[in-house]
């Protein structure tokens, strides 16, 4: 089943984060309101489930799964229940990540093992093994869309971030990866990388460097939400392995002002 060109009536995707608030719940709202139907995961099932009747409500179909992002067997279960209850899979997109709700910020030499092992379980590693998991059904079916939501810390340094910054590079890398050896099965991996972001999480963090983003203001989950919905869609057939950059101009400016 391939949607019609610029609509994403009947697709069918796994949101991983949709339930979640933020940029997920976003993601979440434009995904239905462009007519797909959704898988939405969540750590919390009563967010997950709240999420879907949310959607329900609207008029579209959702169904919710509660899901740790970090237990390979549970991912490999909400693949296989998300085909068996849309009827199939079009589309995943991945949203958990972060930092500031994890770990603490800390320069390199001062990061523990463990919180670096956070930063790759949350942020690189569930999305590795998500993309491993789907790749055979959109190999059989000849087509499959992959969306991550990374960061502008994935390609600028961030002092306190290192880790972070670390796994949303890698995001990309694997969406090249995915890119050059799929791209020829008709499945293909893009990335949002967000900059700052006003999100309930973020807004703490953001409040003291607004002034430093050239449009003068943070970044809204619609807007973020606004670039996965086009990635997800036939509109960007012809992308594979790059990555939107949605920043409000901070990636572009140099020091001098």
């Amino acid at each position: 089943m391939t949607p019609p060109t610029g609509s994403l009536a009947g697709m069918r995707i796994l949101i991983v984060g949709g339930g979640g608030g933020g940029i997920g719940s976003a993601v979440t709202r434009r995904l239905a309101s462009l007519g797909a139907r959704l898988a939405i995961a969540d750590i919390d099932p009563t967010r997950a489930s709240d999420a879907a009747a949310e959607v329900a409500a609207s008029g579209s179909t959702a169904s919710g799964f509660s899901v740790d992002v970090r237990d390979a067997a549970q991912l490999t279960r909400l693949v296989s229940d998300t085909v068996a209850t849309l009827g199939g899979l079009d589309a995943v997109v991945t949203v958990v990540g972060g930092q500031v709700a994890f770990v603490p910020s800390a320069r390199l030499h001062e990061m523990r093992d463990e919180d670096w092992d956070t930063m790759y379980e949350i942020n690189l590693r569930y999305v590795a093994r998500l993309v491993r998991f789907v790749l055979p059904h959109f190999l059989a079916q000849k087509h499959g869309v992959i969306v991550s939501v990374g960061s502008v810390t994935g390609f600028m340094g961030a002092p306190g971030q290192g880790a972070y910054g670390v796994m949303k590079a890698g995001l990309v890398s694997l969406a090249r990866t995915v890119g050059a050896e799929y791209a020829a099965d008709g499945i293909r991996m893009n990335v949002v990388a967000g900059g700052a972001i006003s999100t309930p999480v973020a807004n703490a963090e953001t409040v003291d460097w607004v002034e430093e983003i050239p449009m003068g203001r943070t970044g809204t989950p619609d807007e973020v939400a606004a670039a996965v919905a086009y990635l997800c869609s036939p509109e960007s057939r012809y992308m594979t392995g790059q990555q939107i950059v949605i920043d409000g101009g901070v990636s572009s400016r140099g020091p001098f002002h």
